[in-house]
């Protein structure tokens, strides 16, 4: 029985690619990569491959820093607003309303070009073992995106600490749980079940923030096709191979996040 259900289920899916519309959308996507391939000028890949490829590495590990950090600051961002006093929850309230209200290429040129051109007017700060990163550029863009990721996911964690059930948190108080417990084994892993599926959008909007670090003189991927136009003077090609990396890199993320999503045995209700 078990055997007969999985070639159902094969069948099915295969049944679901061989629809029309799917084969025509696969011809066009086959019919543009073919022409991409014949008729435009990709003679420039071998000069800048290498560059390419760590343009790709610097852009996955701001994405993978700012979006670790700025959870582990939108968690208790989000906690301070659902559940702390006034004193809490309106830093924290103003915070996420600055962040979500301002544009974030504006942040980023505030922290670069502002608080950057600071720290070299003080001698304890060009002295000390900070300034070979303060005078960086990537400390900022990494920075800006963590507090931006940070903002926009506090709200959300606002949210889905809020919409855990309350009895299931006096039923705990009720069994002696102390508060640090019910936060670890109750409250935060269902509030992080809930958020899951906006993490993932903003996991997506946050690889689509990162090329803003090109303002700033960091080299990511989206530098790299900049450069590309500036010497080569082609436009289509590499900003065509740029948008196909972007849609590779969120493809894989989706499928990531989702597996995770559905391996997490958390309930809610």
């Amino acid at each position: 029985m078990a055997g007969e259900a999985a070639i159902i289920n094969t069948a099915a899916r295969a049944s679901l690619w061989l629809q029309p519309h799917r084969i025509v959308l696969i011809l066009i996507a086959l019919g543009l990569v073919l022409s991409a391939a014949f008729f435009m000028r990709w003679d420039w890949l071998p000069q800048y491959w290498e560059m390419g490829l760590m343009g790709i590495w610097r852009a996955l590990w701001i994405l993978a820093v700012t979006c670790a950090l700025g959870f582990l600051i939108a968690v208790p961002v989000g906690l301070a607003q659902a559940a702390g006093s006034i004193w809490v929850a309106a830093p924290a309230k103003v915070f996420c309303t600055i962040i979500r209200g301002t544009p974030l290429l504006l942040q980023l040129w505030l922290l670069y070009y502002g608080l950057g051109s600071l720290f070299p007017q003080y001698p304890w700060i060009r002295d000390s073992w900070m300034w070979p990163y303060l005078r960086q550029a990537w400390p900022y863009g990494v920075l800006a995106l963590t507090l931006s990721f940070a903002g926009y996911e506090g709200e959300v964690m606002r949210g889905a600490f809020a919409g855990v059930p309350k009895g299931q948190l006096e039923a705990a108080r009720a069994f002696g749980m102390s508060r640090w417990k019910i936060l670890r084994r109750i409250w935060l892993p269902q509030a992080f079940y809930r958020a899951l599926p906006t993490l993932t959008g903003e996991t997506v909007l946050q690889l689509k923030s990162t090329p803003l670090v090109a303002t700033i003189s960091v080299i990511d991927i989206f530098a790299v096709a900049g450069k590309v136009r500036q010497d080569t003077y082609l436009t289509y090609e590499p900003l065509l191979l740029l948008a196909l990396i972007y849609m590779a890199i969120t493809g894989i993320l989706v499928l990531a996040l989702s597996r995770i999503e559905a391996r997490i045995p958390v309930k809610v209700g």
